[in-house]
């Protein structure tokens, strides 16, 4: 029997939790080929998913981890470590694009993460303007010389943006945050970076965040490792814009899935979450979305290539 979903304003919605955009699995709770050396959390990459000439040679850089702080939700944080293969370090890379390896020269401009936005496995599509970001992390380098790990964001356009940022990239980028940290002496700290919108875009439409054990390419020491948790955007509501689309509406039916309706045309992205904050669908945003819905609450945050953003919360009884 076909079920008809619940509709519910954007206004109504907006104080909720998903009604802006918040990074899926950013708690890394959910794992895929756990042990294996595929293993990563589900909706990040590290350098076994990577492309380019030399991604054949990636080594497991990436495991889950039990050693969470004390107060955590959850049972596990994400561990990325770096290795050292015939005297080249590569430090560990986690990121929610997609690593490129074009060189074995770490510093090379041919080794580059980025958003590859035609892939929902290696983007990250975001709808609002997030003032900050916050997540947990216990760093404990092993050498000598620069001793920082390294987060990096880059809000931007439907454009495949590069970090580190090149000249491509520039007219895409909406605002940054960036954060180089020192040891933490075996203690999780919890770091809160503000993002800078100074980019020559306006509306950001995804986020490539990346984490790595140094700050320099090549530049830690092997056995280098992070430990990461709860990772998320916050949002002030600070005066800066959040565009909205007035009339977006929801239907779904188990047979033909969701189906979109608006007086402006549907083109751009969509992220649809579950009530526990799990993805269940990341894609194009059409009159009709192909997917199977168990009975819950859903949140269907969506960013228009016109510029209107927003969340639709409906329910699948």
């Amino acid at each position: 029997m076909n079920k008809i979903a619940t509709i519910i304003s954007f206004m109504f919605i907006y104080g909720v939790t998903f009604s802006q955009g918040q990074i899926a699995n950013g708690d890394l709770e959910n794992w895929e080929n756990v042990a294996a050396p595929t293993e990563e959390p589900v909706n990040w990459n590290s350098f076994k998913t990577g492309s380019g000439t030399f991604s054949g040679f990636a080594s497991k850089q990436i495991e889950r981890s039990t050693n969470i702080r004390s107060g955590a939700t959850g049972m596990y944080c994400s561990r990325i470590f770096s290795v050292s293969t015939l005297g080249i370090v590569a430090n560990g890379t986690m990121t929610l694009g997609q690593i490129n390896m074009g060189s074995t020269t770490p510093s090379n401009a041919a080794n580059y993460n980025y958003s590859k936005t035609a892939d929902a496995n290696f983007s990250e599509a975001l709808v609002g303007s997030p003032d900050s970001i916050v997540f947990w992390a216990k760093y404990t380098p092993t050498g000598s010389g620069v001793q920082e790990a390294r987060m990096h964001a880059v809000l931007h356009d439907a454009y495949d943006v590069r970090d580190p940022i090149d000249a491509g990239s520039t007219p895409h980028v909406v605002a940054t945050a960036a954060l180089n940290y020192a040891a933490t002496n075996g203690a999780w700290v919890r770091y809160s970076v503000p993002f800078t919108y100074n980019g020559a875009a306006t509306v950001p439409g995804f986020i490539l965040l990346t984490f790595a054990t140094n700050s320099i390419p090549g530049g830690g020491a092997a056995a280098d490792e992070v430990l990461l948790d709860d990772i998320s955007l916050v949002y002030n509501n600070s005066g800066i814009n959040e565009p909205t689309i007035t009339d977006l509406t929801v239907h779904y039916d188990r047979n033909n899935g969701l189906h979109f309706f608006s007086n402006d045309e549907l083109q751009g992205e969509i992220v649809l979450y579950n009530s526990m904050g799990a993805v269940a669908y990341k894609g194009a945003l059409t009159s009709q979305v192909m997917v199977k819905l168990t009975s819950g609450v859903y949140f269907a945050n969506y960013f228009q290539s016109n510029g209107n953003n927003g969340v639709l919360k409906f329910i699948v009884e």
